[in-house]
């Protein structure tokens, strides 16, 4: 069993600290966390410090953001519905979550099909008037894609698990992935609605040899240019999906799967 450290600002980390520590959790310095789970057909139960903070996490699915007290955890990944967290996990991790990051943590499989898990680094700098960011990342089984939109490449050649970000017009694109070098889909057509003043992260998953690629968006808001302004409703920096689970809105700070390696820095505008 491989044992993933994370080194500072990705990792494997779930947080239980509004159940245990909530006074506590209140002064300390957190990051933000959003997670996706891109491995197919795996639901898991996830323990933190050997309690189990996350229950049947579902493939295909993304939650946050939450606010984690930084700090060192002890996670592990077992089978969905497990009995207790005794017996060889899926995958561990001693994990390290930095204050004041603003992370997505990716579990999903590498370009040959094995399980792992990728931290990126969320651009939530503010965007132009009138334009949206969107970032698409490639964690999925499969070799280099392009990213159409109206059946011409703007992202060309990103490979696992590498990503790209784009400042587009505002507006709905219909949005497909495809083999690089050629325009038949392998994802979509989709379509985006990509709002002012947001930024949609787009996370192609699955495996191209199983047929079970799929895309996993979430949105950030209130990321406005002077004069608009943050709109009314959402709080800047909450999706707009308003699906949040159940037991994020229960537990507050708890419960979040966040799995990682090394943490890499966005280049502006461009690849991670």
């Amino acid at each position: 069993m491989r044992r993933l450290t994370m080194a500072l600002g990705g990792a494997l980390v779930v947080a239980t600290t509004a159940l245990v520590t909530a006074p506590v959790a209140l002064a300390q310095e957190t990051g933000t966390v959003y997670v996706v789970h891109g491995i197919p057909n795996t639901p898991v139960d996830v323990y933190v410090d050997g309690e189990r903070a996350l229950d049947d996490f579902q493939p295909g699915t993304n939650a946050g953001p939450v606010d984690l007290p930084a700090g060192s955890r002890e996670v592990t990944i077992f089978p969905a519905d497990a009995a207790d967290d005794s017996g060889a996990p899926l995958l561990s991790a001693t994990a390290d979550l930095p204050a004041d990051g603003n992370v997505t943590l990716v579990a999903h499989l590498t370009e040959a099909g094995e399980p792992t898990v990728t931290p990126f680094v969320n651009d939530v700098s503010a965007v132009p008037a009138g334009q949206a960011r969107l970032v698409v990342r490639h964690t999925a089984a499969a070799p280099a894609v392009d990213v159409l939109a109206g059946g011409t490449a703007v992202i060309s050649g990103i490979t696992n698990p590498n990503e790209e970000a784009l400042e587009v017009p505002a507006g709905t694109v219909s949005a497909s992935v495809a083999a690089a070098g050629t325009t038949e889909p392998v994802i979509g057509p989709a379509d985006l609605d990509l709002q002012e003043g947001t930024a949609t992260f787009v996370h192609a998953i699955g495996s191209l040899g199983d047929d079970t690629l799929n895309l996993v968006p979430f949105t950030i808001t209130g990321l406005h240019s002077s004069p608009s302004g943050v709109p009314s409703g959402a709080p800047s920096g909450a999706p707009s999906d308003s699906s949040v689970p159940a037991w994020l809105l229960l537990t507050g700070a708890a419960g979040v799967l966040v799995v990682g390696v090394s943490a890499r820095r966005l280049r502006a505008g461009g690849l991670r």
